[in-house]
């Protein structure tokens, strides 16, 4: 059995083990180093977008009934077939027409020619100008007044959900590309022609509908498909550009750090005014010119120990320069 003096012992070299530990750690514990990238102000493109995603669906969705109860005898139309306002869609029998057209058959040809000749079928007509995008019945079927027929469409346009805090810089006929998940290869053109006035709010997200008409509409595109859709709110075609992470946002002020001609100066902070951003590059109103070479900061991928004496802290704006790299 221990004394209570060796525990005592014991537990004192416990402790004493752990406190030699925890300096050794801190003594030794890495920092990284922000060292600097020398980036050149360029020319060139920039636009700022919105993405959002959405449903192909007709702008305009119209059923097709019939205007009498009987039976369809023949269909004209097949499901893609573009049609104009008047175009006679079906034929149809009305319910008397249908049943004295069968007892006159089982009477013979001639009588069945005979009743079809003067009891004449009824057109159905197309409503509006478009595509037939479903057909729900065939020849022979029995119908009613209540069932749809025929579903057209005026034109197939891209129903887009935009969050509350992107529909703002949504405009009418705003440019819009459209990519097809389906056809992702071939984007295409379109412009927006309604912005919803009431919201919709789906797992507390609040988002307003976008309609938005293609330039041209292939015809692989159909009711139904998921579409991607960037909204161009602005764009430059050639400006002054930097890298976003070379502007340093201060008091509401930008700024960034001029590299100096002569390396062993220190670098300049240089307050500018920008424009366009689109997370990766941002535009350059004033402050410089093409060709400027400014620095920007990142954190090096090597860590060293703290140093014994008095640290130099780095700022992004003063201070000795660090490490500093071409590109």
């Amino acid at each position: 059995m221990k004394s209570p003096k060796k525990k005592l012992l014991i537990s004192l070299s416990v402790v004493s083990a752990t406190l030699i530990g925890l300096g050794l750690y801190y003594s030794n514990r890495t920092k990284r180093e922000v060292v600097y990238q020398e980036v050149q102000v360029t020319k060139g493109p920039i636009k700022n977008t919105i993405l959002s995603t959405g449903i192909v669906q007709p702008e305009n969705r119209l059923e097709v009934k019939a205007p009498i109860a009987g039976r369809i005898e023949k269909i004209l139309v097949n499901e893609g077939q573009s049609v104009k306002r008047g175009h006679i869609l079906a034929w149809m029998s009305s319910t008397e027409r249908a049943a004295l057209l069968d007892t006159a058959k089982s009477k013979g040809k001639e009588e069945a020619a005979y009743w079809e000749e003067a009891y004449k079928p009824t057109p159905l007509i197309a409503p509006i100008t478009g595509q037939i995008i479903l057909r729900n019945v065939e020849p022979g079927q029995t119908i009613t007044t209540q069932d749809a027929l025929l579903v057209m469409s005026d034109r197939l346009c891209v129903k887009a959900q935009v969050d509350e805090t992107d529909i703002s810089q949504v405009k009418l006929n705003q440019k819009v590309e459209i990519t097809l998940d389906a056809y992702s290869e071939m984007p295409m053109e379109g412009q927006v022609v309604h912005i919803a006035f009431e919201s919709k709010t789906v797992n507390n997200v609040t988002t307003y509908l976008v309609d938005i008409i293609p330039s041209q509409i292939p015809e692989f595109m159909k009711s139904g498909m998921t579409a991607n859709v960037t909204f161009t709110t602005s764009e430059k075609e050639e400006t002054l550009l930097l890298p976003a992470s070379a502007v340093q946002k201060e008091n509401g002020k930008f700024k960034v750090l001029l590299a100096s001609a002569n390396k062993q100066q220190e670098p300049q902070s240089l307050p500018i005014e920008v424009g366009v951003n689109d997370g990766k590059k941002i535009e350059i109103l004033s402050g410089l010119k093409e060709g400027d070479t400014v620095l920007m900061p990142k954190l090096s991928s090597i860590s060293k120990k703290l140093d014994s004496g008095p640290s130099s802290p780095l700022s992004p704006f003063g201070g000795a320069r660090k490490g500093s790299r071409g590109h």
